[in-house]
């Protein structure tokens, strides 16, 4: 079930809504866990015994790292917990990929393996006092929000919350409004989008020339960037319904002029995991430069491999990280020394290492890959046929609108016009607009349009 489903919005959402505030309060928490579970079992059906036995191990193993005085068998059951976690993810992520062995991949399981990861490796820093009730552990990893599609939320972020938490008619209202602009860039940016990209990724119909692969290109990395902004918006949206308040997980990464900016600014919450859990523990940039470089280089091999069990990803998260290598020893400090007026060259030079790698994102193999980049620069049999059947009045419109909202055209035009900004008319505003955007997508999707589901491989 998805966020993007009429039976999500208009079953499952308002019925949680009624159940949750109609209990005691405290009898939400466990309204909630059901919901969430129901939510996942839905989808997955027997699988979410799998989401079970990860909560039980990060709870018991959360009370039994912390029951013991450091030394060398807390270290060894921390290992044994953490491998744990580790099985239990590769197990069914990466059987095919390491043995061939093909086994059904639970949906969501690198996103509730390491929210389980990050509560376990916070109690044993002791950044964490261990929760002694099952229940709110489950909370945590279970709730339905941020399950399939992040963001990765720490469980100090929401572990008051958990606890006691009270909702008002304000934060209510702004969660319905982020919600409502989330689901808007989802169905009508991105499923709209998700045509082109898979008609020009599968040659559907068309002659894979320079001008359709950079057609489709531009349009998936458009795609994934709102469809992924798109989950966290209705996310947070969500959770501010029920009385949390995630972390922001993405801020214009589009206009990022390095690679290291950009990672500052797309996945937040999975960047900054792998940098408190990964990149710090193996030493950081404490061991000297090319210590350093070894130690991005591992983490952004692993994030490629995080992201989906194949060739392809390995090289997408290789790119990335041998870029922020370069970056670290020599272009970082040249593009920011850029004067002005050549300051776009840094925003190109990011965009186009960024879409490149996403062809190796986007395709299925290794060899799917090569014949899109052969593509893309004119090696192919027709440089200059186009497929004007891509672009009708609707798509080109999209188009246009996709490339607007991924600049921070609202953040420029609040400052720029304060009265804008004035509270209440920006309140009236965006509600308006909210509105409109929540039911023009739901007659999208009771059109029946495309409404694909890109993060089955996490």
């Amino acid at each position: 079930m998805l966020f993007s489903s009429l039976t999500f919005l208009f079953a499952f959402l308002p019925l949680c809504l009624v159940a949750y505030y109609l209990a005691p309060s405290k009898a939400r928490n466990c309204v909630l866990l059901a919901a969430s579970l129901l939510f996942y079992a839905w989808g997955e059906g027997p699988f979410v015994a799998v989401m079970l036995a990860s909560i039980v191990l990060n709870w018991s193993g959360g009370l039994a790292v912390h029951a013991l005085v450091p030394g060398r068998a807390r270290v060894a059951l921390m290992t044994v917990a953490v491998a744990a976690n580790l099985l239990l993810l590769g197990t069914f992520k990466y059987a095919n990929f390491f043995f061939g062995v093909i086994v059904h991949l639970p949906i969501g399981i690198s996103f509730f393996t390491f929210h389980g990861l990050s509560y376990l490796i916070d109690v044993y820093r002791a950044k964490e006092v261990p929760e002694r009730s099952p229940l709110r552990v489950a909370l945590y990893i279970a709730l339905f929000p941020q399950l399939i599609a992040g963001p990765i939320i720490r469980y100090a972020d929401i572990a008051g919350a958990i606890r006691s938490r009270a909702s008002n008619l304000d934060s209510f209202a702004s969660g319905i409004q982020r919600f409502a602009i989330g689901l808007g860039k989802k169905v009508l940016l991105a499923n709209t989008l998700a045509q082109v990209a898979d008609r020009c990724f599968s040659h559907e119909n068309i002659v894979l020339s320079a001008s359709n692969a950079w057609l489709g290109l531009v349009a998936y990395s458009l795609q994934i960037y709102f469809d992924f902004s798109g989950y966290s918006d209705m996310a947070i949206g969500l959770a501010k319904m029920f009385g949390f308040n995630f972390p922001e997980n993405f801020d214009f990464p589009y206009v990022a002029r390095s690679i290291t900016e950009f990672w500052r600014r797309w996945h937040i919450s999975l960047s900054t995991w792998f940098r408190d859990y990964l990149y710090i523990p193996l030493g950081g940039n404490r061991s000297g430069p090319f210590r350093t470089y070894v130690h991005l280089g591992i983490v952004f091999l692993l994030c490629g491999l995080w992201h989906g069990a194949s060739w392809n990803f390995v090289i997408w998260g290789a790119v990335h990280g041998g870029f922020l290598v370069v970056e670290r020893i020599v272009l970082k400090s040249r593009l920011q020394r850029l004067p002005l007026p050549l300051s776009f060259l840094a925003n190109l030079y990011t965009l186009l290492v960024v879409m490149l790698a996403w062809v190796f994102f986007r395709t299925d193999s290794l060899a799917e890959a090569y014949v899109y980049l052969k593509a893309l620069f004119a090696f192919g049999s027709a440089p200059t046929t186009f497929a004007m059947s891509l672009l009708d009045l609707k798509t080109t419109t999209t188009f246009a609108v996709a490339i607007g909202a991924s600049l921070p055209v609202v953040p420029w035009l609040r400052s720029r016009f304060p009265r804008l900004a004035h509270k209440v008319v920006w309140q009236f505003l965006t509600a308006v607009g909210a509105v409109a955007v929540f039911w023009l997508a739901v007659f999208s999707l009771a059109a029946g349009t495309h409404n694909p589901f890109i993060y089955f491989r996490f």
